[in-house]
């Protein structure tokens, strides 16, 4: 899950950025309202972190430009201000949440969890595709009940898929999601991958195969049967 920390307190966004890798969320961080913008027009985010003190624009207005841009992204707001009116006003602009810092740092991971399974259109953290479900606050993938070994990035692979079930994902975006830019391997490396997330999670049964090849444009889970 990639998102997008803008704050221009660099120290800590540096310790909170480490403390969200360390909980699976590839994080980059933007020091500024520009650098942020930058970063939300290249990537492709699950959510965002807005702090509203920025060096060159309210946070509270950065907002309003990115909703102005016909992004739907989900965007929590952090600020050190907690009056109930700053809050109603950040919501009204289009912030999906709003944390006074200081905040505890599991209630933000379960409120990032929340908004990206929300603005997927789920409403639990358990999806379930057949036999398959996933946890997505546990990180992790069953088969008829057992856990399934996946490395980091299969599941970031997995978990993106079925995220985005029922629309194409491509080798492009799974080298963004997965490596951010950084040291990107050559992109038939996704093609592996998803070769090893099908034997552990499909077996020989190929007939049934749940990630569907979409030749020439990359791969697809379809829509999920149900969601407990």
């Amino acid at each position: 899950m990639r998102i997008l920390l803008i704050d221009d307190d660099m120290m800590f966004s540096n310790n909170l950025s480490s403390m969200l890798q360390a909980e699976g969320f590839q994080t980059d961080v933007a020091a500024s309202g520009d650098d942020g913008l930058a970063h939300n027009e290249i990537y492709n985010y699950q959510a965002i972190i807005l702090d509203l003190e920025l060096p060159d624009i309210n946070g509270q207005k950065l907002l309003c430009e990115i909703r102005n841009r016909d992004d739907n992204t989900p965007v929590i707001i952090l600020s050190g201000h907690g009056a109930i009116e700053k809050q109603l006003q950040c919501i009204g602009d289009g912030a999906d949440d709003f944390m006074t810092k200081p905040f505890h740092f599991q209630e933000l991971i379960v409120r990032l969890h929340a908004l990206v399974r929300r603005s997927n259109g789920f409403a639990k953290n358990i999806l379930n595709f057949g036999d398959v479900s996933v946890d997505l606050a546990a990180h992790d993938v069953f088969v008829k009940g057992d856990r399934v070994h996946l490395t980091a990035k299969e599941y970031q692979m997995f978990e993106l898929l079925c995220l985005r079930q029922g629309k194409v994902v491509s080798k492009e975006h799974f080298l963004d999601h997965l490596y951010g830019g950084l040291d990107e391997p050559e992109v038939k490396i996704i093609d592996v991958f998803i070769c090893k997330l099908r034997k552990k999670i499909e077996g020989d049964d190929v007939s049934s195969s749940l990630i569907k090849t979409v030749w020439g444009r990359g791969y697809r889970i379809d829509a999920m049967t149900s969601s407990s």
